[in-house]
């Protein structure tokens, strides 16, 4: 990726985040990390590291923000996953310098033999099934490349401040660390030792904060739960610290605690605020906030953006949308995480989604619209794009804005439209319980939902994650029939990519006249279906999704849909009515040529097709089962013939 894109995506969220709290147009959080050094993204997944499962870290860092240096150790405890295990792998840059490592408090050998390889050798071979530890000291300036892992800028009165960002791919530009997305930490504690004029930020609860000695304070930091390696996360510098109390619907007071710049406080505590309802709600509509006996938080940093740390979020500013998405993105990324970058929408597709669902919960009507209404706009400004990311090495593609975040977010929506919101929040709080702590890949969210849901969606995934592009639909609408209280609706689709033939999906449909109105769901299977629908008034105005449930664009128009009619110079006949085991299509013999025809039940549903292929033309429905059916005749364009039949 050239320079030009990074700072052009930079300049685009920082003027973002500078619009109101309500802004319709919000779009999610991006990833600092996506503008990395492109040279570090090859060893985000290290095989080397499979045999062993980590199970704690004790972290213990000097930091000064006027210094972008780190100095330090790492302790991991792991436990052995296999036989004849003398050496271990860490990730970690080698422009990090290791000084030593030790075990059981003695020096033992290592090197670097790779950009981001750390090799230790053990002198005795170790059991499997061991749990055992060592200590990695080391130091040095990590890796700048675009916005970096490990950040330094100003702010306020050219103030200093350090802060880390290490997803996807950067915690190894700053720890020893195990770099894919297959082990969680179970535990870990963080020591950082600053000037005493800064206050370090970090994950867990904070246990206290020392002076070891003049001028120097030390915070330690718990956190007990599972955190992928991209999670863990310190900030530095003179932080203003102040609490929000949240209710948790347990009955629990849970802590939110902020550290922010000095001179961001008066928004900062409107911005927190008005988060603490946020989590209240998902609280309730969910399950239990995952961290409630440790605390949520933020700590302000110096990127246009946010960035959903464990237990402490790390944002630019306080708007209400920047807020709701990290926050979403507790229970969705780090309580549940994805299993591997492809499905990132299990991350970011739902955590925008939290998003719109906090405007849905807390704003007038019209807010809620314009934020599905915009997702639109921006998911179809391309007739391409699928939510699956292919190539995990593209990072700007793994945190792609219209198709990660947006589309992934309608995929959401779409779900609950589907399933129904008994159903839907249900499968979510499954999939939060049985994946809780742990990674998941998209097969696992799909099994649970198709588990309660008792649907098979496995055409959905393949059209909507999978595939490219969505469906443009033309609806034409007929209420001149005899009864003057019947509509007929047909539905033809075509589709902006050729990944996907059809999008199979329940359509509403809004029907009004006679100063009535009522919504209907049309159970759309393929293009070019007849619904016959009785509102019990005079319909006049016909309008497709007007609830923007569904990822489309479209058409509607009155006009002859299903009606019995005959175009005269076709002179077409259809008989007998009632049939039993053959219909007879009888044409004018010299315009049958270009002909097709088709049987379709009560609901619409296609049940057989065919080409006329002579101007007098027997057709076997034997195998229809008894009940009203119609014949519809067609030329290239339209329907010029409708015969309704039974057959018996």
């Amino acid at each position: 990726m050239s320079r030009l894109f990074f700072i052009t995506i930079a300049l685009f969220y920082s003027l973002y985040l500078t619009a109101q709290d309500t802004d319709p147009n919000h779009i999610p959080c991006s990833k600092a990390s996506a503008y990395r050094n492109p040279a570090s993204l090859n060893n985000f997944h290290n095989p080397l590291t499979e045999n062993y499962d980590l199970k704690y870290y004790r972290f213990d860092w000097y930091i000064d923000p006027a210094d972008y240096y780190i100095k330090g150790s790492a302790t991991p405890y792991f436990e052995v996953l296999t036989n004849e295990f003398k050496e271990i792998y860490f990730d970690l840059s080698n422009q990090l310098q290791v000084d030593s490592v030790l075990y059981h408090g003695l020096k033992i050998n290592y090197s670097q033999p790779d950009q981001f390889v750390l090799k230790i050798n053990f002198d005795v071979q170790i059991g499997i099934g061991t749990l055992d530890s060592l200590t990695i000291y080391y130091r040095g300036v990590p890796p700048a490349g675009g916005f970096g892992s490990f950040i330094q800028s100003k702010h306020g009165d050219n103030i200093p401040v350090i802060w880390t960002l290490s997803e996807p791919f950067g915690a190894q530009d700053w720890w020893p660390c195990k770099n894919g997305l297959d082990d969680k930490i179970d535990s870990i504690d963080v020591f950082v030792t600053s000037p005493d004029q800064y206050r370090c930020a970090s994950n867990g609860i904070l246990v206290d904060e020392i002076r070891p000695g003049p001028g120097l304070m030390r915070a330690h930091w718990k956190h007990r739960h599972p955190i992928a390696a991209y999670l863990v996360a310190i900030a530095v510098t003179d932080y203003t610290v102040y609490t929000d109390d949240v209710h948790l619907k347990d009955g629990t007071v849970m802590p939110m605690l902020n550290y922010v710049y000095p001179e961001s406080l008066s928004k900062a505590r409107k911005g927190t605020s008005d988060n603490v309802r946020v989590l209240e709600f998902f609280d309730s509509l969910f399950v239990d906030y995952p961290f409630k006996k440790e605390k949520y938080g933020h700590a302000q940093f110096g990127w246009g953006g946010g960035m959903e740390h464990q237990t402490m979020s790390y944002v630019t500013g306080f708007d209400w949308g920047l807020l709701a998405h990290e926050l979403g993105h507790q229970w969705f990324g780090d309580h549940v995480t994805c299993g591997s970058w492809e499905d990132i929408w299990l991350n970011e597709g739902f955590a925008t989604y939290l998003d719109g669902l906090s405007r849905e919960r807390f704003f007038e009507p019209s807010y809620w619209y314009n934020w599905k209404f915009n997702l639109i706009k921006s998911i179809t400004s391309r007739p391409d794009g699928s939510v699956w990311v292919a190539n995990t090495d593209d990072v700007s593609r793994i945190f792609h804005s219209r198709l990660t975040y947006n589309k992934g977010a309608y995929l959401v929506h779409m779900l609950r439209w589907k399933l129904g919101d008994e159903i839907f929040f249900k499968s979510l709080r499954t999939y939060l319980n049985k994946k809780g702590g742990g990674f998941a890949r998209v097969a696992d969210l799909k099994g649970i939902l198709e588990d309660v849901s008792g649907e098979s969606l496995g055409e959905y995934f393949d059209d909507w994650f999978y595939g490219e592009g969505y469906p443009v639909y033309s609806v034409t609408w007929d209420s001149i029939h005899a009864s003057p209280e019947q509509v007929l609706i047909r539905l033809d689709q075509t589709t902006s990519h050729t990944s996907v033939d059809f999008f199979e999906m329940p359509v509403p449909i809004r029907l009004q006249g006679e100063g009535k109105e009522m919504t209907v769901r049309l159970d759309n299977t393929s293009s070019g279906q007849v619904f016959t629908i009785e509102p019990g008034f005079k319909v006049e105005k016909v309008e497709f999704d007007p609830d923007l449930w569904l990822l489309a664009k479209s058409s509607v128009a009155p006009g002859a849909v299903l009606a019995d009619r005959e175009v005269p110079e076709y002179g077409i006949q259809c008989f007998p009515n009632p049939a039993h085991n053959d219909l007879v299509i009888n044409v004018n013999s010299l315009k049958f040529k270009g002909l097709s025809w088709r049987i379709i039940d009560v609901s619409g549903k296609l049940i057989l097709k065919g080409e006329l292929n002579a101007p007098y033309q027997r057709i076997n429905i034997a195998g229809l089962t008894a009940g009203a059916y119609r014949m519809l005749i067609s030329d290239s364009q339209h329907v010029v013939s409708v015969h309704s039949f039974s057959r018996i």
